[in-house]
């Protein structure tokens, strides 16, 4: 194997542990803040159905995100390190400081950057299709969320006492589901560059990202868990149930026709339809805003950073 492919390969491994860490909390966060779960099981629960939705159900996203941004669907080895190594920093930054964030629209900014530095034509069409879809999928989120929870609270055996350790499991269950979409949905992240230089097929690099995230989860994804867990999430176990069961349901649906969400956006959204339906906060205000502010530096920052490192690296 050449340099830059090495190099280009440890990039995007490295890549899929930071982000394998920064989405626990949107998988897992609410099982473990119910206490329908340890921390220990959430991540051990959480990294083998990741590792399997990133090989097995990713490839559609592999394809779209590897051919379908940029003309030709073809990306030198040196923009491509200059993506994924971007888009690594800026995860790994946010990650650090606890804030939940968007990596795929990091990922899309960072390479509409280097694309632009190395004078590539970007497919505008399917950036703004992209865009679409993001600014939707929460207000749908969200109205799937309010319809859910008012369902749940609607069937008599999700009432009282007995219910809630039926409940508590349930919520595991719709944990381990957002778990198997976030590796199908975000894997592409990492390892769709493989694809666009041509360095191997969608099932080789939906495992070897798999991988990546599957560590990430389990070396370093307690901080991020515990944040969205009890520092950002005020609900009950069928509000939790709900968002849970909706976030997968977004992402998946979007992951079945070849495109990838935010993963942190369809929770947050469908958190806030659940709210709706009982009338009562269920984000903390000043956290929501921090999200909000990392969503907005995201991808400026992955745009500039994408534009600098890819003049930097392009005598690769």
């Amino acid at each position: 194997m050449r340099l830059p492919d090495l190099l280009l390969v440890l990039l995007a491994l490295a890549f899929a542990w930071s982000m394998g860490a920064h989405y626990t909390g949107a998988c897992m966060g609410m099982p473990h803040a119910s206490g329908s779960i340890g921390a220990r099981a959430a991540l051990w629960t959480m990294a083998p159905l990741t590792l399997l939705g990133a090989t097995f159900l990713s490839h559609g996203v592999l394809l779209h995100v590897g051919h379908g941004l940029v003309a030709g669907g073809r990306l030198g080895r040196p923009a491509a390190i200059a993506v994924i190594g971007a888009a690594f920093a800026l995860t790994t930054w946010f990650t650090q400081r606890r804030i939940p964030t968007s990596t795929i629209q990091i990922l899309v900014f960072c390479m509409v950057g280097a694309g632009t530095a190395l004078g590539l034509r970007i497919r505008w069409e399917a950036v703004a299709r992209l865009a679409l879809l993001w600014v939707l999928a929460p207000g749908i989120a969200c109205a799937l969320g309010y319809l859910f929870t008012r369902l749940f609270d609607a069937l008599p055996g999700l009432r009282g006492a007995r219910a809630g350790p039926i409940v508590a499991r349930a919520l595991v269950v719709v944990g381990g589901a957002a778990s198997l979409a976030m590796g199908a949905n975000d894997v592409s992240n990492a390892t769709a560059v493989f694809l666009s230089t041509g360095l191997c097929g969608p099932l080789l690099a939906g495992l070897v990202g798999g991988l990546g995230l599957a560590a990430g989860v389990l070396t370093w994804g307690r901080p991020l868990l515990r944040r969205v867990a009890f520092d950002m999430v005020r609900v009950d176990l069928p509000m939790a149930t709900a968002a849970q069961l909706v976030q997968a349901l977004v992402v998946l649906t979007a992951v079945a026709f070849g495109y990838f969400t935010s993963m942190n956006q369809a929770l947050i959204g469908a958190m806030a339809g659940a709210g709706l339906a009982r009338g009562r906060e269920t984000i903390d205000t000043r956290v929501m805003l921090g999200v909000v502010r990392g969503w907005v530096i995201g991808p400026a920052a992955g745009a500039l950073l994408g534009y600098g490192l890819a003049l930097a690296t392009r005598g690769l």
